[in-house]
């Protein structure tokens, strides 16, 4: 039973791994022409934030799948929301950095926030732990969402390609 545990702990990673190759290059190039709030994290905060973050989340899904008896109709919602919020997570940074659509990531972000809010909702009576580990992600969502939108409001146009 401990296959199912590590891959499902470490899909979220593969989005991970995509995203730190398409910000590798920008976050030196094109971020730092960005204006950004003081109260913004350091860069070298996010690859350990979102280490800690992914492998929390892949482990809840873990969790949830397990309570169901694996991929069950009874699963279908609980785990088709996570894997709806891991697809809005995974396509945020080719969006922000990728693209520089700022807008079309604060919408994205706005949308992402939301469907792991419904994912927590919908595990809450499966598994409690595996909602209480979603938590920091959520967390740090809404900083994220803030910290999109002041870029999104203090860079508009001149910036967006």
């Amino acid at each position: 039973m401990w296959l199912p545990m590590l891959g499902m702990t470490a899909l979220p990673h593969l989005g991970g791994l995509y995203g730190g190759f398409i910000t590798r290059k920008e976050v030196k190039s094109w971020y730092p022409t960005l204006n950004k709030p003081s109260w913004r994290p350091p860069n070298a905060a996010f690859p350990v934030v979102w280490t800690c973050l992914y492998t929390g989340m892949g482990y809840s899904s873990y969790l949830v799948w397990k309570e169901l008896g694996g991929f069950t109709e009874e699963a279908l919602v609980p785990l088709g929301l996570y894997g709806l919020q891991l697809a809005l997570n995974w396509i945020w940074t080719p969006i922000f950095f990728g693209a520089h659509k700022l807008k079309l990531a604060l919408l994205d972000i706005v949308l992402l926030t939301g469907t792991v809010g419904a994912t927590m909702v919908s595990w809450y009576p499966i598994s409690r732990t595996a909602t209480l580990l979603m938590a920091p992600y959520l967390a740090w969502l809404c900083l994220a969402t803030c910290l999109n939108y002041r870029i999104w409001r203090d860079n508009r146009e001149e910036k967006e390609e």
